[in-house]
């Protein structure tokens, strides 16, 4: 796949070669994120953090959506002083990404003036602001609801032509596609809106706490700002309340490990009161805390439990055996909350002066003040509004196969959003004409092409990063979130060497030492393969994965920083993790017994 390296590089984004036979699919992609010999002066990492599995063409707007309004956000909108947006390009259906900073010493000056007008601004009034950002938020979710299916009748309404209205049913499709992809791009737009300001207020805390203390870790600063309150947990929550209510209704038998959704159904259906109590409380849950994506949002097949019910009722049966048991049920808010203000107050009585205690007392005040967002937005933005536009594509996907273009709907997103926009005019223009469409001939073989590449990608490993190595790593959210350091690559440059070796190392994430059953999970479809007590070793894991916690002791992952999700997530329910190994779902064995230190971010293989 790659040309000869030399010794400890990484391979130039020149040198990766698209797979054999997979050349039409690569160039499906749009232009501007194909790479060129000029992206060999930058150097590029695999996003496997957002991006694990190859990508499908339609699937792509994720990323062009996103890294289109972040980097709005960076350069343009609050002017981060000495960081602008993210290059991003795609081989072999994987994304790398590139971060462009700003070094030259009077840019950073000028831009750190309009940052301070900008982002102070914000948060001075973070609280109203943020109450308007729910209330932007819900209408484009809302009005995403009420966008119309796309349909062709065979002859225009009589009450349209009776009323004068003057354009024809098939102008609706292209309204209705413009409309919902434009959507989808202001919804990326609204998401970092806030977004790089809750890092930043984290971020100058995290740099005064290792200035002032340095012997303290990145896991003690994250602990400060713990046991928040954010709506990416509370389906979680919800499963759990529904799990006590099963209990108490006496129908938490109904949940059978393996049992097919629509069987349970039934079963509750023929339960009498109690089970048509409880599915009154299903519904209390659903809407809209269903809204959430097995995944983290960013491909097309993670769909909500709202779209199957598979997951959540999969947890059930755990959550009521907890129950039943006794045992705490809840995530410990209070407790986390007791151990931050602990430490919070232990590192204060550590600073020199009261001038450095104001300033520390400030700092920490803010961040906790937005802090939630960090996790909040998710629910919002990759998850609710994700799952309604994926579906709203699912529709036209339904149409365009209705009239012969696919033999299932699901092939629409094996085109771009581009090449979706061209079929939805191809079929336009043939409805008005009474001509047969061109997209029936033209579409299914290179769907197949295409499809057949996804499973071609996903049979071969991709280099973690490419280009030339940086001197340093000094932007601190590529540290935090993807776990990258100068370290972390010569790990992955090592990757091959020290086999014998019977350590994993990375960023100590939670702490706790468990040993047990390492399985190994590549995917979300093969979460279902965890067993009680097993230790879940993937590539990243999600907030969305929450339920599946009680079943493992430990998480560890390849890819994250101290402030990842996977971190976040692990910290709030008191699961040991190690994040960032780099190489751990490689090294590590299915069904081999390890050893995780989340203390010292350490995972020892033991036999």
């Amino acid at each position: 796949m790659n040309a000869q390296l030399k010794p400890r590089e990484f391979p130039l984004p020149s040198s990766v070669k698209v797979i054999s036979g997979t050349e039409r699919a690569q160039a499906a992609y749009p232009y501007p994120i194909q790479f060129s010999k000029a992206d060999d002066q930058k150097f590029w990492f695999y996003n496997s953090m957002h991006f694990p599995e190859p990508m499908s063409a339609f699937d792509m707007v994720t990323a062009e959506a996103a890294y289109c309004a972040l980097g709005a956000a960076n350069t343009r909108v609050h002017c981060l002083p000495t960081t602008l947006g993210i290059d991003h390009r795609i081989i072999n259906g994987r994304v790398y990404i590139a971060g462009n900073a700003v070094t030259d010493p009077e840019e950073i000056v000028r831009r750190t003036v309009e940052f301070q007008k900008r982002a102070f601004y914000y948060y001075e009034n973070w609280e109203s602001l943020y109450a308007q950002w729910k209330q932007k938020m819900l209408k484009l979710i809302g009005d995403a609801n009420d966008m119309p299916d796309p349909a062709l009748p065979e002859f225009e309404p009589l009450e349209h032509v009776h009323a004068g209205r003057g354009i024809a049913s098939n102008h609706d499709l292209l309204v209705t596609y413009q409309k919902t992809i434009e959507g989808y791009f202001r919804m990326w737009h609204h998401h970092f809106e806030f977004l790089l300001l809750g890092y930043g207020a984290y971020l100058t805390f995290f740099g005064f706490c290792k200035k002032a203390f340095p012997e303290i870790t990145d896991q003690t600063i994250a602990r400060m700002v713990a046991g928040m309150e954010a709506e990416i947990f509370r389906p979680d929550d919800e499963l759990r309340r529904l799990a006590r209510v099963a209990v108490e209704l006496g129908v938490d038998a109904q949940f059978r490990e393996g049992a097919a959704v629509d069987d349970i159904m039934q079963s509750l259906r023929e339960s009498g009161e109690a089970g048509r109590r409880w599915l009154e409380e299903l519904q209390i849950s659903r809407d809209p805390w269903f809204n959430i994506n097995v995944g983290d949002g960013f491909y097309h097949y993670h769909r909500s439990w709202n779209d199957d019910l598979t997951m959540p009722f999969a947890a059930l049966s755990g959550y009521a055996r907890s129950v039943r048991a006794g045992e705490p049920l809840d995530r410990q808010v209070e407790r986390l909350r007791d151990e931050r203000s602990q430490l919070i107050a232990d590192y204060r009585e550590l600073l020199a002066n009261e001038e450095e205690r104001a300033a520390y007392d400030q700092m920490i005040a803010l961040a906790h003040r937005v802090f939630p967002y960090v996790e909040g937005h998710k629910f919002y933005c990759e998850h609710w509004y994700t799952n309604l536009f994926f579906n709203k594509i699912r529709s036209f996907g339904a149409l365009l196969t209705a009239h012969g273009f696919f033999t299932d709907a699901e092939d629409v997103f094996h085109l771009t959003h581009y090449e979706l926009e061209a079929a939805i005019i191809d079929l336009m223009n043939s409805w008005s004409s009474g001509s047969e469409p061109r997209g029936p001939a033209y579409w299914p073989p290179i769907v197949a092409e295409r499809k057949a590449a996804i499973i071609e990608w996903a049979r071969h490993e991709t280099p973690p990063a490419l280009g030339p190595i940086p001197d340093v790593i000094d932007d601190p959210a590529i540290v935090m979130l993807w776990g990258i350091t100068r370290e972390s690559l010569d790990n992955w440059l090592s990757a091959g060497e020290g086999a014998d070796s019977n350590e994993v190392r990375g960023f100590a994430a939670s702490s706790g030492v468990v040993e047990g059953i390492a399985r190994i999970v590549k995917s979300v479809e093969e979460l279902s393969r965890l067993q009680q007590g097993d230790i879940l070793v993937c590539h990243v894991t999600n907030p969305t994965w929450t339920p599946i916690f009680q079943k493992i002791r430990a998480a560890v992952s390849d890819i994250g920083g101290s402030m990842s999700h996977a971190a976040i997530v692990a910290r709030e329910y008191g699961l040991p993790a190690v994040v960032g190994t780099g190489n751990a779902t490689s090294k590590i064995k299915d069904g081999q017994r390890i050893r995780v230190d989340g203390g010292r971010g350490i995972v020892t293989l033991l036999h």
